[in-house]
Formats: structure tokens, C-alpha cells, sequence
């Protein structure tokens, strides 16, 4: 992998490394030791028909990948919201950010699907019950109550039994990165911050940014 820098003689400790994705899969490993529950959770952001940005949380389950090649992998209902926007406009962002470790990482990108072998694998890894409540969630839409969601999560348990297929409309999302952000805690607020931002010809330029 080609890269290019500033000067960045300090780039060193936290921050070491020639490969991007072995950064953030570093860093999670790291907060997987340290924070309460759902080290993997990140604040992911669209933009819907109008205009406005969205954001919700969500996890990530996979960092795939190295060099330039790499790429963030979530699933949801592609007829979710966020699913929606992310057909519209292809792109999404999003923040890791973990309070013990006080750091975060920030990812803009293009997204494509996960569909096929990989995503069955991902849902048949999941408990019955969430892989069934997959089924019986119209995600984003309007709920007349939960005791008819409960009642709908009931309706397709019997229909699928203890070995449902992963729905059509569920699936994975693959943001593949243009930018992505280190940022580490510092004294009196004087933060470390380090973006990669990946050219067209396959280069990660890398600079130091002010906090």
C-alpha cells in the first residue's frame, strides 16, 4: 500500500501503523477489555430525501479488510430508515467513541450491501428470538402497540420454526471508508487527531489536524 504524509514524526504509541483498519481493529480489541456493554456501538448518520441527517445507534459487527480495500460492516432492515437513506444517497458516516479509553474514531464513506453467504451467516449466528423478531419487525414504520408486535413475533415463530431464513429485506451494509479520524484524549483539551483521507489513486494521505 502506497502511503503519503506530513510530518508526523510523533505519529507513535496510540496512533502507530501503516494500515487504517489495523488501527481501529486495535482500538476495539483494546475497548472490548475496558467498556461496560456494546464496545462495538457506533452513532451512524444519513441524510434523508430533504436534506436533514439522521443518526441512531447501531453495531458494528466487522472490520474488514486492510490497506485501501477495507470496510465497516452493520445489519439491519434494509426498509428501515437509515436503510432507506443509505439507497438514496450511497454514503454514510459514523462515530465509535468509547468513555474509558477516551478515544473515538470517525468514518465517512460509500456503502454498498452484504448480502449472500456472508449476511446468512451473520443471521444464523444470532438467537432464535432476534432472528425471528427480524421477521416480525416492520422497522421504522408506525406500531399500533407492543402487545401486536409481541403478537406478530408469536405469528412468524410458528410460521419459520427454530430454523428461519434470513428475511429478504434484512441484511448488511458495507461502508467502505474515504475518511477515516483517530482522536485520543488530551491535557486541557489539546487533543490528538489524525486523518487518513484516501485519494482516487489508492494512496491514504495522513495528517495531523488541531484539536
Amino acid at each position: 500500500m502506497k502511503r503519503k504524509e506530513s510530518t508526523m514524526a510523533d505519529r507513535d504509541g496510540l496512533f502507530a501503523g501503516d494500515d487504517p483498519f489495523d488501527i481501529a481493529r486495535r482500538w476495539l480489541a483494546e475497548a472490548e477489555k475496558t467498556e461496560p456493554n456494546d464496545p462495538n456501538a457506533i452513532a451512524l448518520a444519513t441524510v434523508d430525501a430533504d436534506g436533514m441527517p439522521d443518526a441512531r445507534m447501531v453495531l458494528l459487527k466487522e472490520i474488514e479488510g486492510q490497506g485501501t480495500e477495507g470496510g465497516f460492516v452493520f445489519y439491519t432492515n434494509y426498509d428501515s430508515a437509515k436503510g432507506r437513506q443509505i439507497a438514496s444517497t450511497g454514503k454514510a458516516a459514523f462515530v465509535m467513541h468509547w468513555k474509558t479509553l477516551r478515544r473515538q474514531v470517525r468514518v465517512r464513506g460509500h456503502v454498498t450491501r452484504v448480502e449472500g453467504p456472508q449476511a446468512d451467516a451473520y443471521y444464523n449466528s444470532r438467537a432464535l428470538q432476534s432472528r425471528i423478531g427480524a421477521w416480525a419487525s416492520r422497522q421504522s414504520q408506525p406500531l399500533e402497540s407492543r402487545g401486536a408486535l409481541l403478537a406478530e413475533a408469536a405469528r412468524q415463530g410458528l410460521r419459520h420454526g427454530a430454523n428461519p431464513p434470513r428475511p429478504p429485506f434484512w441484511g448488511g451494509f458495507r461502508i467502505a471508508p474515504t475518511q477515516i479520524e483517530f482522536w485520543a484524549d488530551g491535557a486541557f483539551r489539546l487533543h490528538d487527531r489524525f486523518r487518513w483521507d484516501k485519494e482516487a489513486t489508492g494512496v491514504w494521505i495522513v495528517e495531523r489536524l488541531s484539536p
